[in-house]
């Protein structure tokens, strides 16, 4: 019987590696405000932790995280206020930037004796609409692509999606090809709404990418960095290439 841990992430952005060591590949990323189970404390001093919000798993330093009780594990777990843009916030440790889309219980938030102070700009997260979703994914636009990234600083395709739909209150996993398994299929592409999901697949029929439809024929996804292409049937058509980027494999709606 092993007695389970917790951790909180108080950092901005904290890098979740494939194995343990600094020159693995980063897979994800922790941001501000995060929580999450520490399932296994290797002997090369780092931990193998499984993110509460998407159950997503990885290494991190055991140095960049604050070990809690399962008490405030569950108390963040039901945080819903959220930052929609990147924000200045006071902690124990001083002043500090944090990406968009980091959990908070308040505009003040307590851990243990420490106190996290945010500015009027952290609200408490709406329902999602399409508005909304197009809004907060232009927030995004020319953020350089990042394999494991899901801040404007740097972001991937499932990254991109994963941020904007939390932000409107939408739990989605981690990959594309895990979001792919959740919300409804639509049968054809006329019938999306702004906000949709449209995902891509490879030549072997794996789902490798995913964006945001914001009209009836546009898409805006991370590709290099986060912009906007045409979308049809075929797929996603890259302008400045002259062709298609990506297969349109399905669309799925999630509001």
């Amino acid at each position: 019987y092993k007695l389970m841990s917790f951790g909180f992430c108080h950092l901005s952005i904290v890098p979740m590696r494939k194995s343990p060591s600094d020159t693995s590949e980063m897979i994800s990323q922790l941001l501000f405000g995060d929580v999450f189970e520490i399932t296994e404390k290797t002997a090369k001093n780092w931990i193998l932790i499984r993110n509460s919000y998407d159950n997503y798993e990885g290494y991190i330093d055991p140095k960049q995280q604050l070990e809690i009780n399962g008490e405030d594990f569950l108390a963040c777990q039901e945080n819903n206020f959220v930052n929609k843009e990147i924000t200045k916030i006071t902690s124990p440790f001083g002043q500090q930037i944090i990406p968009p889309a980091c959990s908070f219980s308040g505009k003040e938030m307590k851990l243990k004796t420490m106190v996290f102070e945010a500015p009027e700009d952290i609200v408490e997260i709406t329902k999602p609409n399409s508005e909304e979703i197009l809004k907060l994914a232009m927030t995004y636009l020319n953020a350089p692509y990042l394999w494991g990234g899901k801040t404007p600083f740097g972001i991937d395709c499932s990254g991109f999606t994963q941020m904007v739909y939390k932000m409107t209150g939408i739990k989605l996993f981690r990959d594309a090809a895990q979001q792919a398994t959740q919300g409804e299929v639509l049968n054809f592409l006329e019938e999306a709404k702004i906000g949709d999901l449209a995902f891509f697949d490879n030549e072997e029929g794996k789902i490798i990418h995913v964006g945001i439809i914001i009209s009836p024929n546009e898409i805006i996804h991370a590709s290099g960095q986060v912009r906007i292409d045409t979308l049809d049937h075929q797929g996603i058509f890259n302008k400045d290439i002259g062709e298609y980027s990506h297969q349109l494999r399905l669309v799925k709606s999630y509001f």
